[in-house]
């Protein structure tokens, strides 16, 4: 009976922390305009890996001091820590970059994808194996995104070079999932976290340092944090949807199917834009209805859709053990 019930405290965990995923990555294009006013891309982006390992160092001491921390294992093999880290990384670099060719339209269009390139990746790096209806919900969940999407766009306007870019951002989001989904068991959410978190801050607060020492202009870049809203906002994003969104997602590809964990993105979309029509009072129409259904289906059906343990995939731990063997 103890066993049983601690299963379904688990689930409700796992649950728990992709719902919580989905809200905070929702909610975070809501943040991204309070601050735009305020800085530039690379500003804003330097404050939120800031927020993010300031968050992380908070979480680390507090779970050490407490005894809650994962303890050091010797042998790991530390290069596989930061694959998952340098994928989303470079994700966010090209996602950036892209912007500059495509509409914010365009990116979306492909970044739905990311659960179809997470599912082909993963079963041909880790064997990870999707039942029928699993591929039907997320064909559903899917489609059903990239009619809300396209539906909702005023005008969409094709750029090759962009869609190469998004593409290949995408495909490093995807490989992210699959990397944090190889490591489980060996690497602890919370460790691929503050390598997300430290590698980010480097680069992104690296990149704004040098940029104003170039332009001889540090007073720009600390200018942002003298306004209030910028200062809540700008936390928000870094320790909610960087920190925590990764906590989670590290966290539910360490207990779920690639296929499983990345259609929570998806989710994630419908929430923006719920959330636009709640607190921004932007216009929902039928298709917002008839597609958000579409897309909590699939997502529920994801959820609940059985999968046998043995569809899961190899694991590091799967690759370190067989090397022991020999």
């Amino acid at each position: 009976m103890s066993g049983e019930t601690d299963k379904k405290a688990g689930k409700a965990s796992l649950y728990l922390a992709a719902a919580a995923f989905t809200l905070s990555i929702g909610f975070s294009f809501f943040g991204i305009k309070k601050c735009v006013p305020y800085g530039d891309t690379l500003t804003l982006l330097a404050y939120r890996y800031a927020a993010a390992l300031i968050g992380v160092v908070i979480f680390s001491c507090v779970s050490k001091a407490l005894g809650n921390y994962p303890p050091a294992r010797p042998g790991r093999p530390k290069g596989k820590l930061y694959q998952p880290a340098a994928f989303y990384i470079l994700f966010m670099i090209l996602q950036i970059f892209a912007m500059y060719f495509a509409t914010s339209i365009e990116g979306a269009i492909v970044y739905a994808m990311v659960p179809i390139f997470a599912k082909i990746i993963g079963r041909i790096t880790l064997g990870e194996r999707s039942t029928r209806l699993q591929n039907f919900f997320v064909v559903l969940t899917v489609s059903a995104l990239l009619v809300l999407i396209i539906l909702n766009a005023a005008d969409i306007h094709l750029n090759v070079t962009g869609l190469v870019i998004m593409t290949v951002s995408s495909i490093f989001m995807a490989c992210q999932n699959v990397s944090a989904r190889y490591v489980r068991g060996v690497f602890a959410p919370i460790e691929i976290t503050t390598c997300i978190a430290v590698g980010g801050f480097v680069i992104f607060f690296g990149s704004a340092v040098i940029r104003a020492l170039i332009r001889n202009d540090f007073a720009g870049l600390f200018e942002p944090l003298t306004h209030p809203e910028f200062v809540i906002w700008v936390s928000f994003l870094g320790i909610f949807c960087i920190l925590l969104s990764a906590q989670f997602m590290a966290f539910m590809l360490a207990h779920m199917q690639i296929i499983q964990s990345t259609v929570f993105n998806s989710a994630s979309t419908l929430i923006s834009i719920i959330a636009g029509a709640l607190i921004l009072g932007e216009p929902l129409c039928w298709y917002h209805y008839l597609c958000g259904a579409l897309i909590l289906a699939g997502v529920v059906g994801m959820t609940l859709a059985p999968a046998e343990e043995a569809n899961s995939g190899k694991s590091l731990q799967d690759d370190l053990d067989g090397n022991k063997k020999r």
